[in-house]
């Protein structure tokens, strides 16, 4: 019995030793997510960390191995605020907490500056920031994971002039990078489709009160009325135009396409509030419902925007790590500009820019104060 007894610590001594050597052997690798956690976005930015916190969940759960080690994932996240000094301090935490794959920004206004800091470092950036400088810069290993400016704010001014009829347009903008970016590229293109601008307006992303600009919209009688920013202040511009009387439909692009439209402005959204969001119904795709089931599952609340998206590049991210066998994001990278991704939201491929090569636009309206789709482009 002594004998036994003495042995039992030893084998323990000895699995322990075989155990902390095959933790040695674990590689992490560290994946940053940077975007609004505080503040009035701070719904879509806990959506897109959600998104790639339940990617890097079921990489981890899969045991990826690469050059035979085992790698286990780490997420490690910014509250940028969605500011430009903020997001660029967030970006330098990053950096130096050893991130070398970076999910986000969701601003444009973040993400044009805070890119720099990433190039110089030599990590990989992928965002949903929506303005054409964002990929303008000629930074390598920058992705953009969804549709442009161009695009969404294109969408909506030939939906508004092919499906609405509508013969005059009035544009507000919130005076961010992304509000401006997408005001412009839709005031382009509704010109282009024969459209009238009858009236252009500026406010600010802190904004709540609109009503001397939309009794300056209301004066234009325009058919509809472009918003260039985000849902805190789409809401209750939509509550203030019923409170107004003003008949015309409050268009926008991909930040109205939030469930948070209509947690904030209720009953005022319904039928009148339109918007263009990059990707296909998710509804509609094959692994979209399954998607949405998990997400709700693990977070007990629905995907909103971009979880999906942070969901996928994340997916691709990985699947360029086995390919290459690597962890270097320059080796990472080239692999994803040679080759593609099939996702949950769409398939990504990426130009020499970084731009998606395809990028479905879908359009939403609301129906119980839900957003509720209408098509895809």
């Amino acid at each position: 019995m002594q004998f036994k007894s003495r042995m039992i610590p030893i084998a323990g001594a000895i699995a322990f030793a075989f155990a902390g050597s095959a933790y040695a052997q674990e590689q992490v690798v560290k994946i940053g997510v940077t975007g609004p956690l505080s503040g009035a976005n701070a719904f879509a930015g806990k959506d897109n960390e959600n998104g790639v916190r339940l990617a890097l969940e079921e990489l981890n759960a899969k045991k990826v191995t690469i050059s035979g080690k085992p790698i286990k994932f780490e997420l490690h996240s910014e509250d940028d605020q969605c500011d430009p000094k903020s997001g660029v301090n967030a970006a330098q935490k990053l950096v130096d907490s050893g991130a070398k794959f970076v999910m986000g920004p969701y601003c444009s206004g973040v993400a044009i500056p805070a890119s720099r800091v990433y190039s110089e470092a030599g990590v990989m950036m992928s965002t949903v920031g929506t303005n054409p400088k964002v990929t303008q810069s000629g930074y390598k290993n920058l992705f953009r994971i969804i549709a442009s400016d161009s695009q969404i704010g294109a969408s909506m001014a030939t939906y508004a002039a092919k499906v609405l009829k509508a013969k005059s347009a009035g544009v507000i903008d919130d005076r961010t990078a992304f509000g401006q970016g997408v005001a412009e590229e839709f005031a382009k293109e509704a010109k282009a489709q024969g459209l009238k601008v009858v009236g252009q307006e500026y406010t600010t992303d802190k904004a709540t009160d609109f009503a001397t600009i939309l009794t300056n919209m209301k004066a234009k009688n325009a058919d509809v009325i472009f918003f260039g920013g985000y849902a805190p202040q789409a809401a209750p511009m939509a509550r203030q135009m019923k409170q107004l009387g003003i008949k015309a439909k409050l268009l926008g692009g991909d930040t109205l396409c939030s469930p948070e439209m209509g947690k904030l402005g209720g009953d005022a959204v319904n039928d009148t509030v339109l918007c263009a969001q990059s990707g296909a119904i998710l509804d509609k795709v094959a692994e979209g419902p399954a998607f949405k089931a998990k997400y709700k599952k693990r977070f007990n609340q629905d995907a909103d925007v971009y979880a999906a998206s942070f969901y996928d590049q994340t997916m691709f991210i990985a699947q360029a790590m086995q390919k290459t066998n690597s962890v270097d994001p320059v080796k990472v990278g080239a692999e994803m500009y040679k080759s593609s991704h099939k996702g949950v939201a769409g398939t990504y491929s990426y130009d020499d820019k970084g731009n998606m090569k395809q990028a479905p636009v879908t359009v939403f309206t609301f129906k119980n104060a839900a957003p509720s789709a209408l098509a895809s482009y």
